[in-house]
């Protein structure tokens, strides 16, 4: 079993970190370029979304960051390469329990994956662009963490109880963190344009959601192949 979930979780983050990297090369990272020259300049391109001064950026000169070029793709791909492995391995967990009957539950697993780690989260803290202003960053550490899970547990509920109320008590658990409210800065206040904001969120929600899709896909692909053999193997010997 612990072969069968190692193998599945090792081929498909492989898989989607490549594909997350390709979809970030493509779409995501030029608009992150494109906002860091307004970030380097920002007397002549700041621009406020309500009244008041932006909260001073603080940049550390010797900090180290990749250069644009290979640099920062290898360093976009080792990162992709470490979280797709880590959510790849929770989905293989979570097929042990409740096997896919088919891959297109992969996609399903995939979409519940998308909508607990970024649509509700981006509910409260969109994605952001360098040069935005933002709230402490612990805070929004446990917001993230907390919404997370709140949206795992709602969903659960609403789709594996077989109690209504247990499936209102799933719907109230989803909306709690959005009745909180996410933090927020103190100003709100971005140097990119808007326009370019817009288009930041919208790429990296669609990129992601392209990313969650095709890692349910390949890992119940991979985890149904490996249970045939297995079950294969079992009946030979038993033959």
């Amino acid at each position: 079993m612990f072969k069968r979930i190692a193998q599945t979780a090792g081929f498909t983050g492989l898989l989607a970190a490549l594909l997350l990297t390709l979809l970030q090369s493509f779409w995501v990272a030029p608009l992150i370029l494109q906002a860091e020259t307004y970030e380097k300049a920002p007397a002549a391109h700041e621009h406020e979304h309500t009244e008041g001064a932006m909260a001073g950026h603080v940049h550390d000169e010797e900090a180290w960051e990749p250069e644009d070029g290979w640099q920062r793709i290898l360093s976009t791909t080792g990162g992709n390469l470490v979280v797709a492995v880590g959510f790849a391995l929770m989905l293989a967990a979570l097929y042990t329990l409740r096997s896919p009957n088919s891959i297109r539950q992969g996609a399903l697993w995939g979409l519940a994956g998308y909508a607990v780690f970024v649509l509700a989260p981006t509910l409260g803290l969109p994605p952001e662009l360098p040069g935005t202003a933002a709230a402490d960053l612990t805070q929004r550490q446990i917001w993230w963490a907390s919404t997370a899970a709140s949206t795992a547990v709602g969903l659960a509920l609403i789709v594996f109880a077989h109690n209504w109320l247990l499936k209102a008590l799933g719907a109230v658990v989803l909306v709690i963190p959005h009745l909180v409210g996410a933090p927020q800065p103190a100003v709100h206040s971005a140097l990119a344009p808007e326009e370019l904001e817009a288009q930041f969120k919208i790429a990296s929600l669609l990129t992601n959601a392209l990313f969650w899709v095709a890692m349910g896909l390949i890992s119940a692909w991979l985890f149904r192949r490996h249970e045939a053999r297995s079950a294969e193997h079992g009946l030979n010997h038993a033959v």
